[in-house]
């Protein structure tokens, strides 16, 4: 099943259920109870949103070894992590804004893990039973900052520096799907989700080892090599096989 969440009108945010090019709304949220309705709004008729507001957004840095060989740097021994705030995240078709004090903005086109049931100490074998399904994510970075700063937190905390989208897929097999995202209709990134050092199941009972993962959460699971630049006017989109297409413009942060 495909779950978004959408505005049609003036209505507010809701939950709904993607029916191919129609929508359903959803009585209740996928987090818990919840009962589908009759699926009539044309899908161009809405406006997709993030399909979730996490309550954090945990990710994993260097888990492609040519990512982390592009970068100059190891392969980790055990998942690295760290956080992204929920202020950065933007759906579908919303703009990244490049802040004024990054010269230096790439894209990052990686697999989230919507995690759907609440869990601590999470067994491997156990993982995929906390998991919601899955979206498209893009970890956009300010790479001079990430630099500088030795740490991570404001290089890929600035607003709109989460893209995540178009929906939630529950029925994914996230083992061997093709990742690809081009900048301008130029491919920058190719590869496997195979690829990963580290896997979902692993990543999960990892994580829920340091810090209790709750309905909502999402995890983003590390991006392949191809990250580059990007500038004013650019439009990135990664596809991931079997979720879609996530597509963003670029534009700079206005003078104030």
């Amino acid at each position: 099943m495909r779950f978004v969440r959408y505005q049609a009108g003036a209505e507010p945010a809701r939950f709904g259920w993607l029916l191919e090019d129609t929508i359903g709304p959803v009585e209740g949220s996928p987090f818990g109870e919840f009962h589908r309705q009759e699926a009539s709004l044309p899908l161009a008729s809405a406006r997709l949103l993030a399909p979730v507001h996490p309550g954090k957004i945990l990710c994993v840095g260097r888990n492609y070894a040519t990512h982390a060989r592009e970068r100059g740097a190891e392969v980790p021994e055990v998942p690295l992590l760290f956080l992204k705030p929920p202020s950065s995240v933007i759906g579908p078709g919303e703009a990244i804004v490049m802040p004024p004090q990054s010269q230096q903005v790439e894209h990052e086109a990686e697999l989230a893990v919507v995690i759907g049931r609440r869990g601590r100490w999470i067994p491997p074998e156990e993982a995929l039973g906390h998991v919601l399904g899955y979206t498209i994510a893009n970890d956009v970075t300010a790479r001079d900052l990430q630099t500088r700063d030795g740490q991570w937190t404001r290089s890929k905390g600035f607003d709109t520096f989460c893209p995540l989208g178009p929906w939630i897929e529950t029925d994914f097999d996230p083992s061997d799907a093709l990742i690809t995202c081009s900048v301008n209709d130029e491919m920058r990134q190719m590869a496997s989700t195979r690829d990963m050092v580290f896997n979902i199941r692993r990543l999960i009972a990892f994580a829920s080892s340091v810090m209790t993962l709750e309905p909502g959460d999402v995890l983003l699971t590390g991006t392949p090599e191809g990250v580059s630049p990007l500038k004013t006017n650019d439009v990135v989109k990664i596809t991931i096989e079997g979720l879609g297409t996530l597509e963003n413009p670029v534009v700079s942060e206005p003078v104030r």
